[in-house]
């Protein structure tokens, strides 16, 4: 039996402070050792690329990212979004941004190009909130840049999870089980 094909996609902007956990993460999977049919790539910014590289017939994305939940910044967590309904916002124009990552407006793109992705899971973070006086932020906040070293392992053990023989992993994740406090 093929294992499954899995692309990990760390996204975020390096000049929005927290927002680039995601490319944080990044650097330090990237100096580890992975199975064959695990793909990890820093995409930051490049939505366009992350869309392209969807249609390379993934069996589970996997976004690493920044994302406001309402937990206290630096939690850790995986969700797995309903793409019943970003399928469904086909009224939201999909166009995306040069210079921020939209993963709804990716995920959308992508599909009306063809992509077939078995699942979509989020590793995310939450980020502290941003100063209101400050529009460039270019370090990570204290509590996420402490999150960054614990994605690692709950990474490593979701692909784990992923690649087991038989699945391991919950048809559908429920986020509150999933959180890893600070």
């Amino acid at each position: 039996m093929t294992p499954p094909r899995i692309l990990i996609a760390c996204i975020g902007n390096i000049f929005l402070g927290d927002d680039a956990f995601g490319v944080e993460v990044a650097r330090l999977l990237l100096q580890l050792s992975w199975p064959p049919s695990v793909h990890i790539e820093d995409f930051g910014i490049r939505g366009v690329d992350l869309a392209y590289s969807l249609l390379e017939g993934y069996d589970v994305a996997v976004f690493v990212d920044a994302a406001q939940r309402g937990y206290p910044p630096g939690t850790l967590f995986v969700i797995e979004p309903d793409m019943s309904e970003i399928a469904s916002d086909a009224s939201e124009n999909a166009a995306m941004d040069a210079h921020c990552m939209d993963p709804a407006k990716v995920l959308r793109t992508a599909a009306s190009m063809g992509a077939k992705v078995g699942r979509v899971l989020v590793v995310g973070c939450e980020p502290t909130p941003p100063p209101a006086d400050e529009d460039v932020q270019m370090e990570l906040t204290p509590p996420v840049k402490a999150a960054v070293p614990r994605a690692v392992p709950l990474l490593r053990d979701l692909v784990d999870r992923l690649l087991a023989p038989q699945t391991q992993i919950p048809e559908a994740f429920q986020e509150t089980s999933l959180c890893i406090p600070k």
